[in-house]
């Protein structure tokens, strides 16, 4: 090409390059396809790399490891390497090779005590290692997809391609041979005498850096006989115990560095080994995992630090993604040098006088995904498309609109029938065990919370305060069905708080107008019931689709502060019933009484009105008066039978409400802290995984047992002990006529349209919160076929005057954590991964089944306090706070910006307009908030609706780029830029055909 170019020579060619730049110009030379050259200039200030075409501004590292790697898109994925590093050194009069760091992702190196490792800590590498690394595999042999079945036969066939090579002469063999095959010592297993000398040590006379071997002492031994292999040919006891193990996936392999000093070599043997396939080469490696790699680097005296950096360099290259690829498909020595070179593009330096390079660096809590670095783009920065990053993209084919009757629901029963019997079995695992305590839990407080309040809102017509019967059996009989048989069912159905409100209105509706209630919940409950049809059958959930992240996280919010708000609420009204003393005075301790006085005899014989008889409970009052010793009743039975309490301390407990507080603070700040257990570093992983997976049975057992030692009357969970309704005017199931005039049938309609609206929110916005791609779901789900169950469901508790059942978006989204799965084995220093949810049927209708057989374990649920059961119900609304980019994004407005988080939508949209966007989302929730909170709460179905519409006006606020980042792009908007991107294509190749040769051109940029 330079000939052709009329240079003769690389320097003249450079000489014209520096000359063309110090006039402010690039000189380009545009090829054509018949091979001819013609140069072309260009201003220094109009030149930009990116301007030119996309395989133009990627480096011929990243060029080949394109053309390496982007062959075999289907291959299996590499597996985990291994890594251990071994040097050599000299213990008396023996040689032997001991283990000084290891990789799995990151370092961890043998102490300088030589008793224990170091913590993992990320390797910091000198940018000379790395260059004298790539030296090194330049001079040295590579032998790739070498037969190996033996250390003794792999170290042969080294020497001997060495000799070949003239990299070495013949009489180097032995020596070589013999101090390669010498034993390996690993940090688990150390010599006797080793172990007892270092009780008294204080410092070694050998220095570990400069090993000294004179290698006549072992004359005799190479002169007897060729058995110089002191290496062990299987794995050894200690080896095959090893608990590092766990830390190690299963199918891993391992790559072995080994390097020293000799005073035999004048110039450093190196030689880079990938066996065709991996070996256990016996007590090689620490842990019994076959070995694939090998390399080795020994070397003239004096240099072995130099070396130990070349050997750190090269481990911690075989445990990088991107290079452990390019390692198991390099085809020869260049593909492994531009390996390095790409490792060497992506390499950041930190100033020597800046920074300790004594400091060891602690893992990051999360590392980036290595498939970016092996995308060509992001090895070269050229950044990515705006508007693409911060979305959470489509929501996949289960909401396709297929325009057939019911043709969404059949593909629902398509895809989750195949995966029925496995939601039975996969949930036989400890992690359900205590997923089921949980949740049971969180529905029977859900359960009483929420029927308490409808109970007083429709004077126990459903719910009665002293009998939860139709609570729990209402609930058990909706979950198990819809467990069984619903397209996602993670999903926790139970009363809400948006169904509560409705439900009072209705009965306040009723009341007013003289028309019978129950009456008329069924015929609007019938109607949901077909409405619901309906809307499965046109494929209506195809909406769905415009519900952004703006839409959900207005909703959760809002369910999650119903449910912190009324656990607070509980506990404020516990200090009302139960009222502190706050003019206590301990001085006047004996002021503090309360007695029980007689009626006042006068009354009784002198009745206010002259000519009426004696009420009853005057009759009452006046019959004990003579025969009852006042003082020595109780609180109840004074008030009983009419006597009068007077004193200082009759209307104060203050140990009540305090121990009330206790019970409920200390319930959720336990729960709090077991749940991070996890995260600590106390006691080991399983142990920790265990306590965090019960920390709600242990808070709640704890604070049961201190209730039950102090022993004070604090208020306790009421179960049902008798199957009866709620009151004795109704039955158990509800009559459709003969109460309300006939037009009511068709009337209740209307609010069955509100009613369906809600229901449809509700249930449809859980779902997707339970479906987000964040769960890493893999048995698809079922919108329509949830929401026909739901539909089928609420007919069902119309008729037997049970409370309606919808998706608890909190409670849902406690059972997806509760069941969230992680890596068994990670690197040491690595986070576990996050697998995904155990997904199955089990857990849902163990839960619904122990709420419906509560009623028999009434005498264990008495003993818990509700106190305790408020304080799981207030963490419950925390937790499903966690996660939401609306709550983070409310605590940066109290953040100065050099405290706020390093969100990726913060280095991307201004934060004036981070603000600007959470303001509105807390506007929308303020008027939800004020909407179920007063009389237009009718209308609040339709403002839930009313969220999309005002995503939609956001179009118009904020551009696509902003709300890429902050929500998501709605689906038209995503069909418009295909669009456009198709017409500028089309353009762009117009244009070229019309005499722009650009696309049949490479340009050569010097």
């Amino acid at each position: 090409k330079l000939t052709s170019m009329g240079f003769y020579s690389p320097r003249v060619f450079l000489r014209h390059i520096f000359s063309s730049q110090e006039a402010g110009v690039w000189p380009i030379w545009m090829e054509d396809e018949t091979g001819r050259l013609d140069q072309t200039v260009v201003g220094n200030k109009d030149f930009s790399v990116t301007s030119l075409p996309v395989h133009l501004t990627v480096s011929p590292a990243a060029e080949r490891l394109r053309y390496i790697l982007g062959d075999d898109e289907e291959t299996m994925p590499t597996p985990t390497l291994f890594t251990e590093m071994d040097t050599l050194q000299q213990e008396g009069d023996e040689l032997e090779w001991k283990e000084s760091a290891r990789w799995v992702k990151f370092e961890e190196k043998v102490e300088e005590g030589g008793e224990r490792w170091s913590k993992p800590h990320v390797s910091t590498l000198s940018l000379h290692s790395l260059f004298e690394l790539r030296t090194c595999l330049q001079t040295g042999t590579v032998l790739l997809d070498l037969e190996g079945y033996s250390l003794p036969q792999i170290v042969d066939d080294i020497i001997e391609r060495q000799i070949e090579e003239g990299l070495i002469g013949p009489e180097l063999r032995d020596k070589i041979s013999f101090v390669l095959l010498r034993k390996h010592r690993h940090q688990t297993k150390k010599p006797i005498h080793r172990s007892l000398a270092d009780l008294g040590k204080s410092g070694s006379g050998v220095s570990e850096w400069s090993i000294f071997i004179s290698i006549h002492l072992y004359t005799h031994c190479l002169a007897q006989s060729r058995s110089m292999n002191d290496i062990a040919d299987t794995p050894s006891t200690d080896q095959l115990k090893n608990k590092f193990m766990k830390k190690i996936p299963r199918d891993a392999e391992a790559s072995n560095v080994l390097v020293g000093e000799v005073d035999f070599l004048e110039k450093p043997f190196v030689a880079f080994v990938r066996l065709s396939q991996a070996t256990t080469l016996g007590g090689l490696t620490e842990v019994p995992v076959p070995t694939r790699f090998l390399f080795v680097l020994l070397g003239p005296l004096g240099k072995a630090k130099s070396y130990n950096e070349i050997g750190r360099a090269i481990a911690t290259l075989m445990v990088d993604d991107l290079f452990s690829d390019v390692a198991y498909k390099a085809r020869d020595r260049e593909d492994l040098i531009a390996g390095i070179d790409e490792f060497l593009d992506e390499v950041i330096v930190l100033p020597p006088g800046e920074w300790d390079p004594k400091i060891r660096i602690e893992p990051p809590k999360k590392i980036p995904s290595a498939d970016q670095r092996k995308s060509v783009f992001n090895l070269n920065e050229l950044g990515q498309m705006n508007g693409t990053a911060g979305g959470g993209g489509p929501l996949g084919e289960e909401l396709a609109y297929t325009g057939r009757f019911c043709g969404g629901l059949f593909l629902d029963i398509k895809r989750k029938l195949p995966w029925y019997p496995s939601d039975f079995y996969e949930g036989f695992h400890i992690q359900s065990i205590s997923a089921v305590l949980f949740i049971y839990l969180g529905c029977i407080t859900n359960a009483i919370t929420f029927g308490g309040l409808l109970g007083d809102a429709t004077d126990n017509y459903q719910v009665h305060l002293a009998n939860f019967m139709s609570t729990f059996l209402g609930t058990a009989l909706a979950g198990t069905v819809f467990c069984l048989f619903s397209g996602q069912p993670l999903i926790i159905l139970s009363s809400t708080g948006p169904i509560l409100i409705f439900e009072k209105l209705l009965y306040e509706f009723s009341k007013n107008n003289g028309i019978d209630y129950m009456e008329l919940r069924l015929w609007i409950g019938i109607h949901s019931c077909v409405q619901c049809l309906f809307l499965v059958a046109m494929d209506a959930s195809y909406i769905i689709k415009y519900m952004t992240r703006f839409t959900e996280e207005g909703f959760s919010s809002l369910i999650s502060f119903i449910f912190i708000s009324d656990a607070i609420k509980k506990m404020v009204g516990s200090f009302k019933y139960y009222p502190i003393n706050t003019d206590f005075k301990p001085d006047y301790v004996t002021a503090y009484k309360c007695e029980c006085l007689a009626p006042d005899t006068i009354n009784l014989v002198h009745p206010k009105a002259e000519n009426s008889a004696l009420s009853s409970q005057e009759l009452i009052a006046f019959e004990n008066y003579f025969t009852l010793d006042w003082t020595q009743l109780s609180k109840k039975e004074c008030v009983k039978y009419g006597g009068s309490l007077v004193g200082k301390s009759c209307k104060y407990v203050p140990d009540l409400a305090l121990m009330s507080f206790i019970l409920f603070f200390g319930t959720y700040t336990m729960t709090v802290t077991l749940k991070k257990f996890k995260f600590s570093r106390y006691f080991p992983t399983k142990l920790r995984k265990l306590i965090s997976d019960f920390s709600i049975f242990m808070s709640i057992m704890t604070f049961v047992g201190l209730d039950m030692l102090i022993g004070l009357q604090t208020p306790k969970l009421i179960v049902p002990t008798e199957f009866k309704p709620t009151r004795a005017d109704r039955g158990w199931f509800v009559m459709p006529f003969g109460k309300n005039p006939w037009w009511v049938y068709l009337a209740s309609f209307v609010p069955a349209l509100l009613v369906t609206i809600l229901i449809f929110m509700d249930q449809q916005i859980s779902a997707v919160i339970v479906n987000r791609k964040e769960n890493k779901l893999k048995k698809g789900c079922g919108y329509h076929l949830d929401l026909i169950w739901v539909g089928f469901l609420m007919a069902a508790c119309s008729f037997m005057g049970l409370p309606w059942y919808v998706a608890a978006t909190v409670i849902s989204i406690a059972h997806i954590d509760s069941l969230k799965m992680e890596s068994e084995s990670s690197a040491p220093g690595e986070q576990p991964q996050f697998l995904g949810v155990r997904e199955q049927r089990l857990t849902g209708i163990l839960v619904f089944v122990l709420t419906g057989v509560s009623i028999f374990l009434a005498p264990i649920l008495q003993f818990i306090p509700m106190p305790v059961l408020y304080g799981v119900f207030l963490y419950m609304g925390v937790a499903s706070l966690s996660g939401i980019q609306f709550w983070d994004r409310i605590k940066l407005i109290m953040m100065p910006a050099k405290h706020q988080p390093d969100f990726s939508y913060l280095r991307h949209v201004p934060l004036r307009r981070v603000h600007l966007f959470t303001l509105l989302q807390i506007v929308c929730l303020a008027v939800l908030w004020i909407l179920k909170s007063t009389f237009l709460a009718i209308i609040f179905p339709v403002m839930i609706l009313g969220l999309m519409v005002i995503r939609k006006m956001l179009d118009m606020v904020f551009s696509q780029h902003d709300l890429a980042w902050l929500d998501d792009i709605l689906p038209e908007k995503e069909k418009k830029k295909k669009e456009d991107e198709k017409k500028n294509t089309k353009k762009e190749k117009k244009k070229g055909k019309g005499g722009n040769d650009s696309e049949d051109v490479s340009v050569l940029v010097a």
